[in-house]
């Protein structure tokens, strides 16, 4: 594996972020539940140490969130690959050791037993399996990893070595989450055909608000800040000049670094569609979208995933779930699905029983079943409103989704979104990527990708399974 080599300079820097040596010293007197056999129960002190992964952006918000829902967890390191973009997190935990490379830091702070990874989509997975490998409870951001196959990986490491996890898609535990659940199940608008969800990422609006997609590679080769270490920023990805083109944040629209729009949002607005409707993974897939490019994703596109009929035990089909079963749950038809996702602006047929002046929206989720329809979380005519207005509130609420995590490290009850769950999810939504592909556009112009879950390849378009794992840069492999 790639090797840290922080120059004199860089040395400097990071010896001004640790505090006193008596302070390092009395960190290392602090036990990691693992070592004491308590993997999954909760700690003497009943305090978590936790680490870092990527804790410049999202990052920081995440470990934010984890402090204010669970007060008192121990923060004991901190890795990002640029320290100018994570001087705000490491001058906010001066008590968390800091470091570049994250596996130098597995490796040396032995008291870490829960790891927080919100590192660019294409270092997710391997990130995470450092962790779980190791024993460490894992909360990874959406989408759980950069490819399909990633996201099979990483379930199963997941479930071998038994440690708590979490997606983070942190509206998997929200009161709307469940009510659509509960509305959907009690049959209030009837058996649901058809979905749509929504989004205007990545907006190239006057604002340029998200990230820029549908543009090639930059020419020019500026200097790399001597606060980054870009070979390890790049990690796993092919071998490419620095550019603040990619970074912070503007890597998304990249396809060796992101997972674009549908990555972005996907595992956010799919997750309480999947719950509500039972959906596992797709029988086929297609896609349209504007021109396509081997560098980034298209400025707009939509996917088309088709879905079997399932079940009607909620806990048949999502064993590992918490939530989803409940007084009434399993009372109406599931049967076959067609959902679309549309992202760059671009979104279904506005209803005919949609009210003018009322707006749709430019993200939102629509559920289409024979009595009436969902808009978000509206429904649809008023007088299946009203009734659903009646519906009990049978399912449990959740105190938040990263304190869902935090009791899941302590007790060993699984989390909503833990990696039995998400790992499906990513996978399904990452498929409608392999659709995208500008290799294969053309051939999907005539046809469907059809998709064989258990087998994990196209049965009718070879070459798209390429695209199901990527290769990986010499010195980095997954397994």
């Amino acid at each position: 594996m790639p090797r840290e080599h922080p120059s004199p300079r860089l040395e400097l820097t990071r010896r001004s972020f640790l505090r006193s040596t008596g302070t390092a010293a009395a960190a290392c007197l602090i036990v990691p539940s693992s070592v004491l056999g308590l993997r999954g129960q909760t700690p003497p002190s009943n305090r978590l140490n936790i680490a870092g992964i990527g804790v410049g952006g999202q990052g920081a918000s995440d470990l934010g969130s984890i402090l204010k829902e669970s007060p008192g967890e121990n923060l004991v390191a901190l890795a990002d690959v640029d320290w100018r973009h994570a001087a705000g997190t490491f001058r906010r935990y001066p008590d968390a050791k800091p470091y570049k490379d994250y596996r130098k830091m597995l490796e040396e702070v032995k008291e870490i037993d829960a790891v927080v990874v919100a590192t660019p989509d294409h270092v997710h997975a391997f990130a995470s399996i450092a962790a779980i490998t190791r024993g460490k409870h894992t909360y990874c951001e959406k989408p759980l990893t950069h490819s399909v196959w990633e996201a099979r990986q990483v379930a199963t490491a997941a479930r071998q070595a038994r440690v708590a996890t979490q997606m983070g898609n942190q509206g998997a535990g929200s009161e709307e989450t469940r009510r659509l659940s509960e509305v959907v199940w009690s049959g209030a608008i009837g058996p649901i055909r058809e979905a749509h969800i929504w989004t205007d990422r990545p907006s190239q609006g006057l604002f340029n608000e998200y990230w820029p997609q549908g543009v090639p590679r930059p020419k020019d080769t500026p200097p790399v800040p001597d606060t980054l270490d870009w070979d390890l920023w790049l990690g796993p990805a092919p071998e490419r000049p620095f550019h603040p083109a990619y970074l912070p944040f503007r890597w998304r629209g990249w396809w060796d670094f992101g997972t674009g729009a549908l990555g972005d949002i996907g595992c956010h607005a799919f997750d309480p569609v999947f719950r509500a409707l039972k959906l596992g993974a797709p029988l086929s897939v297609q896609a349209s979208s504007t021109r396509v490019n081997e560098e980034t994703y298209p400025l707009g596109s939509m996917v088309t995933y088709y879905f079997p009929a399932r079940d009607r035990s909620i806990q048949a089909n999502n064993p590992h779930v918490l939530g989803l079963s409940g007084p009434g749950a399993g009372e109406v038809e599931m049967p076959p699905l067609k959902l679309v996702w549309y992202d760059g602006g671009l979104r279904p047929p506005r209803p005919e029983q949609l009210p003018d002046g009322e707006m749709m929206g430019d993200n939102g989720r629509m559920l289409v079943g024979e009595r009436g329809f969902i808009l978000g979380s509206n429904i649809y005519p008023a007088s299946v409103r009203k009734e659903a207005g009646e519906i009990p509130r049978t399912l449990p609420r959740l105190n938040g989704h990263y304190r869902d995590w935090v009791e899941a490290c302590k007790s060993g009850k699984p989390a909503g979104s833990n990696f039995d769950w998400a790992g499906p999810l990513a996978e399904t939504v990452l498929l409608g990527n392999v659709a995208l592909r500008v290799q294969v556009r053309e051939l999907l112009t005539r046809r469907k990708l059809e998709w064989d879950p258990v087998a994990f390849r196209f049965t009718n378009l070879p070459e798209a399974n390429e695209f199901l794992r990527r290769e990986y840069r010499q010195g980095w492999n997954l397994g």
